[in-house]
């Protein structure tokens, strides 16, 4: 007979722990409701902002468009009455149609000029950083130094611009004391201002289009220009949409440029003043709170109605695959 045994029983089998990483990466935990009320935490302070600084003055501003202030301050309910006057009102339209040619203009000149400024801020192009510091330059800029600087290079007697053309044969206009050309001096001053923050999507958006498109396209033959126009420019089209929806909405909101760079005694006032101009003007220097409200009110449906458009026309254009 054999006595007890002295050996050990063999060790039971651990139980394998499953890894909860994937890649070497720890999984994120299932959102749970305590993690929904630390996000709402963490939300309140931005919505807080975006309701006192935003929504509740544009609340204000429609019920203000209803009222008459007095020259002390103060109002009362008039009703239509400042809306009868805005539609009787010449200085309305030519705001408006101001407003619509600093918008056309910049609708044009800003996607085009943003698109250039990346192609020749990508990597491997000679000077790339000193390219992107100038163009983003302005950006960081004040406006009324931006203002200040393009006053004195636009100026009609030593500016800068005019002596450049005199060295051609031509003399220059006073750009931003003549009617004719007092606009177009502000938007190319508008649109060089844009240029930088604008070229930042741009490269973002051309850095993030796959190489292996490029690569294939190069095996069937297609040449650069091919390429930009078959492939950079439709992957591109969702940065375009965007750039073109904030160009027509800084657009409508022309103001500083006009009031720094032309003011209110020049004979180019009426010919550059826009929708944002006149409510200063109604409001702050005339002391018309109710009739410059409503101005707001109109600035803001006009607004809302070309986003409006812009997102209902992206769908036949933006391709997002």
């Amino acid at each position: 007979m054999s006595g007890p045994s002295t050996a050990t029983a063999p060790a039971e089998a651990r139980p394998i722990r499953l890894r909860t990483t994937t890649g070497g990466r720890r999984r994120p935990r299932p959102p749970t409701r305590d993690s929904g009320w630390w996000a709402l935490l963490f939300l309140l302070p931005a919505a807080a902002g975006l309701v006192i600084f935003e929504i509740w003055p544009t609340f204000q501003t429609i019920y203000f468009s209803f009222t008459s202030w007095g020259a002390f301050g103060g109002h009362v309910w008039s009703g239509l009455e400042n809306y009868r006057t805005l539609i009787a009102d010449s200085d309305i339209v030519h705001a408006i149609v101001n407003t619509a040619i600093i918008s056309v203009i910049s609708l044009l000149a800003v996607p085009l000029s943003a698109i250039v400024a990346a192609l020749l801020s990508l990597p491997g192009m000679r000077g790339v950083t000193v390219y992107r510091t100038l163009y983003f330059l302005p950006v960081v800029t004040l406006p009324a130094a931006v203002a200040l600087t393009w006053k004195y290079l636009f100026n009609g007697d030593y500016g800068l611009i005019n002596w450049l053309l005199s060295k051609i044969g031509v003399n220059g206009p006073h750009w931003l004391s003549d009617p004719a050309t007092a606009i177009f001096a502000i938007s190319i001053v508008g649109v060089w201002g844009s240029i930088g923050y604008n070229m930042v999507i741009f490269l973002s958006g051309i850095r993030g289009i796959p190489t292996d498109y490029y690569e294939a396209a190069e095996l069937d033959g297609a040449g650069r220009l091919a390429q930009f126009f078959h492939i950079t420019v439709p992957l591109l089209t969702p940065s375009i949409f965007f750039v073109t929806v904030i160009t027509v909405i800084n657009s409508l909101q022309a103001f500083d440029l006009i009031y720094l760079m032309v003011g209110q005694q020049s004979p180019a006032i009426e010919r550059t003043e826009t929708l944002v101009y006149l409510f200063y003007q109604r409001g702050f220097a005339e002391h018309d709170g109710g009739y410059a409200a409503a101005i707001g009110v109109l600035l803001l449906l006009a607004t809302l109605i070309l986003t409006a458009a812009q997102f209902r026309l992206q769908r036949r254009w933006v391709h997002y695959g």
